[in-house]
């Protein structure tokens, strides 16, 4: 009884979070990926981008760029628009543009196992191996497995003029040339400069120094381990010195043929594009 009393009075007040009923308005912007895959850089890199005269730290990226499964309603209907707003989920006709981040698999699992270690969702000695059984089977998180969560967005969205595909990799490796790409898609008015600002303040290194100052601050590392990082060393490839053969293997009979689509290279595969340029899916929805 008390618990429905408190809920009708957050409902009351809009201090409950919407979730899918989030009334999404027509210039709304979803940066949208599977977990752990880059999109709270991502949020750091357009918040930065979007309010440049403010700190962006962890205690406020909620607000700046919210997620409808954690933020009020009331802190939705306050946003200045366009919002941009976070999201994990498959594909939903709902939103109106969408910036969709994708990851390598391969170091998708490898960072999701060290999350769950720092949330104290597993124990040390759980094995990556059981992770991975996991992760295949879409077990790990709420919003499918990777490889469903992907081909959600890739079959409904490839080739909108509302949908730019994103990889983490190419933003690593050019983030000031992937963030201008953001900017034209989402016609923002960003001058190289701020871009550049941008960029610099939402380095790894500074997220590391934000995140041991305000790890209590933000949802994501609330109450979680201080001896486990969430800003880990970012760098792809990783998978190759933390995945067993064996693991590999798996994942990549899993979803090979989506993978070698989205120019990730297999094991077995010297053939794939690995250069996102060479890929049209990805410059599809910037260029119109």
């Amino acid at each position: 009884m008390i618990k429905q009393l408190k809920a009708g009075v957050k409902r009351a007040f809009g201090l409950h979070p919407p979730r899918r009923g989030l009334l999404i308005l027509p210039d709304d912007i979803f940066l949208v990926s599977f977990p752990k895959s880059g999109n709270t850089w991502t949020r750091f890199l357009l918040a930065n981008l979007r309010f440049p005269d403010q700190p962006i730290t962890f205690a406020n990226i909620d607000k700046l760029v919210p997620d409808p499964t954690s933020a009020s309603k009331k802190e939705f209907d306050q946003m200045p628009r366009p919002r941009i707003i976070k999201s994990h989920e498959c594909f939903d006709p709902r939103y109106p543009r969408v910036v969709y981040i994708v990851r390598d698999p391969r170091d998708v699992v490898v960072s999701q196992y060290h999350y769950h270690r720092k949330l104290r969702k597993i124990e040390d000695d759980s094995t990556i191996e059981t992770f991975v059984t996991r992760f295949l089977a879409g077990e790990t998180c709420p919003h499918g497995s990777w490889g469903q969560n992907v081909s959600t967005w890739l079959a409904a969205s490839e080739g909108s003029p509302r949908f730019l595909l994103l990889r983490y990799e190419g933003l690593v490796a050019e983030t000031t040339r992937e963030l201008a790409k953001v900017v034209a898609f989402l016609h923002l008015r960003s001058s190289p400069d701020q871009i550049t600002q941008a960029v610099e303040r939402s380095s790894a290194d500074h997220m590391r120094k934000l995140e041991k100052a305000q790890t209590d601050k933000n949802g994501l590392t609330k109450g979680s381990r201080k001896d486990l990082s969430f800003v880990r060393a970012a760098v792809p490839g990783g998978w190759r010195a933390e995945l067993p053969a064996p693991m590999v293997a798996r994942l990549e009979a899993a979803w090979g043929p989506l993978m070698q689509r989205l120019g990730y290279r297999l094991s077995d595969d010297s053939t794939a594009v690995r250069d996102s340029d060479s890929l049209g899916i990805f410059s599809r929805g910037a260029q119109r």
